[in-house]
């Protein structure tokens, strides 16, 4: 059904862009539905029981991905396809290597030791690349350019989850009393302290406020799920409020993207043109769309990458657009789904965690777009253009599919005597 649907798009694409069929579709079907077969036997083989939506939803949103690319700049798509290739590589050694998710726990400290490092690579002289559009993020090894902040985010994921499992009744008991009230130690609270200081040190050194967030709402969410108190989240909350503020007053940049946030147009030919162009995109767009290749392509800067769901909603219409939010959220429903039945604390949080960085870089990047929120920079997943996101998310949902696996293997199943029957791992 999935392949049905991008081979359709891709046809009606080209047909709207050139009106002839596309002289490449019979390489373009062996290759990229190739990629995402793949996946599907990979997941047939290694995870045979993982939740069987998971890989037909990224595989619709990285095809739609694909379509919107290579219509937009032919060239990038063949970097997509090989990125493509690199991240279902990425997907399927993961599923191969990680048979147990388990055995990440005792990794914690090796595995938060090299975040650290992938998150600050991008300062390291030499090796970090000049900042792009005011943040920087990037580096530079030899012939190949990536953003380590994208692998940085899963192996905090895991370190946050290993860490908030061993100090979790610490932190989830009320102990200190102030007043009528009684909280957890304030010694506890230590850890909040310290993901509100690498939030902003990520802002001020490398002046990218969307990994900043993400990184900080990674770490509130597990944190919140591990104790469940409320007040970690006001008093995290509130410490970013003032840090993001902080910022604010600091960086220019900062500055310009909440100015053209709260009014673009007041600049609506200079650095407020993006914001603009998108919106007109999503009104020329209306419910049903200008059609697939029929969109007035390269008006918006960088619409390839941050501003991909703009195109969506201008040739797809608010139809389309939807269906890409339904896409994401089924995506994130089966992630929690997969954290609510499986039993071990670790897999718990680590599922949420993993969760939470597809589902709220989802959607700040989609409230950017739609001026919901300022805009941060970061890319959507499985759509945009870029190969360290591609690769990273294949990777995230390798372990989600692992993860979703190892809790049907241990699901309980009745037989017709309603006897109890635990299936073996």
């Amino acid at each position: 059904m999935v392949a049905i649907i991008i081979v359709g798009a891709y046809v009606l694409a080209s047909l709207g862009r050139s009106a002839s069929i596309p002289a490449n579709i019979g390489p373009f079907l062996g290759v990229v539905l190739g990629l995402f077969a793949v996946a599907h036997i990979a997941v047939r083989r290694l995870a045979p029981n993982a939740d069987p939506l998971f890989v037909p939803i990224a595989v619709l949103l990285n095809g739609i991905g694909y379509v919107m690319i290579a219509r937009l700049n032919p060239d990038l798509a063949g970097q997509q396809a090989a990125w493509t290739a690199v991240g279902i590589t990425g997907f399927v050694i993961t599923l191969a290597v990680v048979r147990r998710v388990r055995s990440l726990e005792r990794l914690r400290y090796t595995v938060g030791l090299l975040g650290v490092v992938l998150l600050v690579l991008p300062l390291v002289p030499k090796v970090g690349t000049a900042p792009i559009n005011g943040s920087k993020i990037w580096v530079r090894i030899g012939p190949v350019g990536f953003q380590p902040g994208e692998f940085a985010k899963i192996a905090l994921a895991v370190f946050f989850a290993a860490y908030l499992v061993e100090r979790r009744e610490l932190l989830s008991t009320a102990t200190f009393r102030i007043g009528r009230f009684t909280t957890p130690d304030p010694r506890h609270l230590a850890p909040v302290i310290v993901a509100w200081g690498f939030s902003l040190m990520v802002m001020m050194f490398q002046r990218d406020l969307g990994s900043a967030l993400l990184f900080f709402a990674l770490f509130m969410t597990v944190l919140w799920v591990s104790t469940g108190r409320a007040s970690y989240l006001i008093v995290g909350t509130t410490l970013f409020g003032g840090g993001a503020y902080l910022a604010w007053s600091m960086f220019t940049h900062v500055q310009t993207r909440v100015a053209m946030w709260l009014d673009p147009w007041q600049d609506r030919s200079g650095k407020g043109f993006q914001v603009v162009q998108s919106s007109y995109a999503f009104a020329w767009g209306g419910i049903g769309g200008t059609g697939l290749g029929l969109g007035v392509a390269g008006r918006i800067p960088y619409e390839e990458t941050d501003f991909i769901y703009a195109v969506i909603g201008e040739e797809l219409g608010l139809f389309g657009s939807t269906a890409v939010l339904i896409a994401f959220l089924v995506l994130v429903g089966c992630g929690l789904r997969a954290a609510v039945t499986v039993s071990d604390p670790f897999a718990k949080l680590l599922a949420c965690g993993l969760t939470t960085l597809l589902g709220f870089q989802s959607f700040v990047i989609m409230a950017g777009v739609t001026r919901l929120l300022p805009l941060t920079g970061v890319t959507l997943p499985f759509v945009s253009y870029g190969g360290s996101s591609l690769v990273s998310n294949w990777i995230v949902l390798a372990l989600l599919v692992r993860l979703s696996d190892e809790v049907s293997r241990r699901r309980p199943v009745l037989d017709d005597a309603t006897t109890v029957i635990t299936v073996p791992a």
